[in-house]
């Protein structure tokens, strides 16, 4: 073997490894780059499921709420035409006291049957009346006072002495609190 040819067999040698060593460099490459994309699409599917978590979290929420206030609207929907028949169960209420002082059972019973009917039927509907009377302990929160006059009696100090005007609720609100008279 002349020496050229040593020469070009080891120069070829030479092409050949370092040929090989590119191409196992190009192949770590490639391979950090599948691995960094791998993870920037795990990064992304990542944030995708905590948005999509996000918004269904909040799509709940909407549907409680707008659920929590349709049945809310639906328990005081009639709200304003029973407070306009609240006069109306008063005016029954005075009508049957004098009534009672004219003693004409038929007309008290006919009148009774109307009263009966109108309260049921506002019953049905949701109406109920507050029961309060005279001695119980007075509460501002579910009370309305107009006057205070001295007790007739030292157990009537704090309390209520009269029912001025009964307070009615529909569902769990007040709709009209009672006036009393509280006793000092």
């Amino acid at each position: 073997m002349s020496s050229e040819n040593r020469d070009d067999i080891v120069n070829d040698q030479e092409d050949l490894n370092t040929e090989t060593s590119n191409q196992e460099t190009e192949v770590s490459e490639n391979e950090l780059t599948v691995e960094d994309q791998v993870l920037n699409l795990q990064a992304e599917l990542d944030k995708e499921k905590d948005k999509f978590l996000r918004l269904f979290a909040e799509f709940e929420n909407y549907k409680r709420r707008t659920g929590k206030e349709r049945v809310e609207m639906f328990k005081t929907a009639g709200q304003e035409v029973m407070q306009s028949m609240l006069p109306v169960l008063d005016d029954f209420d005075r009508a049957l006291i004098e009534i009672q002082k004219a003693k004409d059972k038929n007309l008290q019973k006919g009148v009774e049957l109307i009263s009966n009917k109108l309260r049921e039927t506002l019953k049905s509907k949701g109406l109920k009346e507050m029961e309060v009377s005279a001695g119980d302990v007075f509460d501002a929160d579910i009370h309305e006072a107009i006057t205070q006059i001295p007790a007739p009696k030292d157990s009537l100090k704090g309390k209520i002495v009269d029912v001025i005007e009964k307070g009615y609720e529909l569902g769990e609100k007040i709709i009209r609190f009672p006036k009393v008279v509280t006793g000092k």
